[in-house]
């Protein structure tokens, strides 16, 4: 991605830009998921996913890489998983129950993360089974499935909001390690 970074930062891209393109993408997805537009929306997803390994890889060949940056990445990311989640309740695809589920497992992982970065004094507690491109790929499969199985999506947010659920706990037992439990 350091290639693809250096060029794009030569054209005058800057981090913060794709990072804000991608959460616009991901409300895009939503969107197109509301409308009834799987397919479209999958691609969609896709974009976000490439767009958010962009981000960081502009930032780095830059020489851009700030803490407001890394904030605002991840601020973003959740709105555009969100905005991903929501759609496809709104559109009928996910049910409200498992769409909740799954965004409260989302949210906890991250909140236990930054709380570790923050609180805990952990330089990085990005351990655990469910990372964010874990979760857009299988949004993203279950996403395409939808056409031919109408539970698809139901049965993927169980899976994801499970997994984030766990990888709230595997980072909250790792930070308990690395600290001492004090």
């Amino acid at each position: 991605m350091e290639p693809i970074g250096k060029s794009l930062g030569s054209l005058g891209v800057t981090p913060n830009i794709l990072t804000v393109i991608s959460a616009l993408l991901g409300g895009l997805s939503g969107f197109l998921f509301y409308i009834k537009q799987p397919v479209l929306g999958v691609m969609a997803i896709i974009a976000v996913g490439v767009v958010d390994m962009l981000d960081g890889a502009v930032a780095r060949a830059t020489h851009k890489v700030t803490r407001f940056g890394g904030v605002l990445d991840h601020v973003l990311d959740r709105y555009a998983e969100f905005a991903i989640i929501i759609g496809m309740m709104l559109g009928g695809y996910l049910s409200p129950i498992w769409a909740l589920y799954v965004m409260f497992g989302m949210v906890m992982a991250s909140y236990v993360r930054a709380k570790a970065e923050s609180l805990g004094g952990l330089k990085s507690c990005t351990v655990g089974i469910m990372e964010r491109q874990e979760k857009l790929i299988l949004l993203i499969i279950g996403g395409v499935l939808v056409l031919w199985f109408k539970e698809s999506l139901n049965i993927i947010a169980i899976i994801v909001g499970t997994l984030s659920h766990v990888t709230a706990m595997q980072r909250l037992i790792y930070t308990y390690k690395q600290t001492g439990g004090a």
